[in-house]
């Protein structure tokens, strides 16, 4: 085996990994098929392994492909991370700068934050990555991350931004219409929004509101965007971020002192990155964000 793989070579086994085939890998990677096909012969050659094999509909990755597969994805992102401090060589703030977020958080908090970026440091690129999927810091899938969990991982900056609470909501003509519950006994005569899927988070967050179980709702989705949006149609009842329904008169709480998760949210970063001025500049601008968002 040789100790010198080509990073293309790795490339080219990822995208035929994501296409299912070489025609697909070929177009993602703006190549023929016959070099994505030479790129394969050449990584099984050097591996003294077969990592593809034919069938009716593609190409199907044997074992040891799908072994490789989180090593190829850590050599893919410190590639990325390379180019992106590349980019950002020279002086002043520039370059890119790839951060993470939940679903509402990417969508709904950080544009205004984002912008106001921008405009202090037009030669700034914010790559976002909207996903309630923890990204590594470590393996530079993302620069900085905005999460709702304390960071378990060493040799990262952490700023602890502060809690977000999370209540049951409603658009006031769904409760003109079906009237406002007293209890969480009550949720069983509305109709109450929620997830599809019981996640580890979920399950833990929702220890101590038996009722608020998949079997009650009338609407699931495991997207939370998805939740949001029919919150403000007037579908039913839903939990929302307090200070998120705060910007909408329309939305109203309920059973504020019976149902609240609490999400303490971090911004957090790889403490390499710690002199780099485009990514320190990010850092603290989503702090300052995060802060006002919460105290508003």
């Amino acid at each position: 085996m040789t100790s010198n793989l080509s990073w293309d070579l790795c490339r080219t086994f990822l995208a035929v990994l994501t296409e299912g085939s070489l025609s697909g890998a070929a177009r993602a990677l703006d190549m023929t098929q016959p070099t994505a096909g030479r790129h394969i012969a050449a990584l099984e050659a050097a591996l003294g392994q077969t990592l593809f094999t034919r069938s009716q509909t593609g190409l199907l990755p044997t074992d040891a492909a799908l072994a490789l597969r989180p090593h190829a994805h850590a050599m893919q992102h410190t590639a990325l991370a390379f180019e992106r401090a590349a980019a950002s060589h020279g002086g002043g703030v520039r370059g890119v700068v790839r951060l993470s977020a939940s679903e509402v958080v990417g969508v709904e908090v950080l544009p205004p934050i984002l912008t106001g970026l921008r405009r202090a440091h037009p030669e700034l690129t914010i790559e976002l990555v909207p996903t309630n999927r923890i990204q590594d810091l470590l393996h530079r899938e993302v620069d900085i991350a905005v999460r709702m969990a304390a960071p378990q991982q060493e040799a990262l900056i952490a700023r602890r931004i502060g809690v977000i609470d999370v209540g049951l909501h409603a658009r006031d003509d769904y409760l003109a219409r079906h009237g406002t519950p007293s209890s969480l006994a009550e949720l069983a005569r509305h109709t109450v929004i929620g997830f599809d899927k019981l996640t580890p988070f979920l399950r833990e967050a929702t220890r101590s509101v038996p009722a608020w179980s998949r079997d009650a709702f009338g609407f699931r989705a495991d997207s939370d965007l998805a939740q949001l949006a029919m919150i403000r149609a007037g579908y039913g009842i839903g939990g929302c971020q307090v200070p998120l329904a705060r910007r909408d008169t329309r939305l109203v709480r309920v059973l504020p002192s019976a149902f609240r998760f609490r999400l303490t949210t971090w911004v957090t970063m790889h403490e390499d990155l710690r002199t780099s001025a485009r990514c320190k500049v990010t850092f603290d601008a989503l702090v300052a964000g995060l802060t006002a968002y919460m105290a508003g």
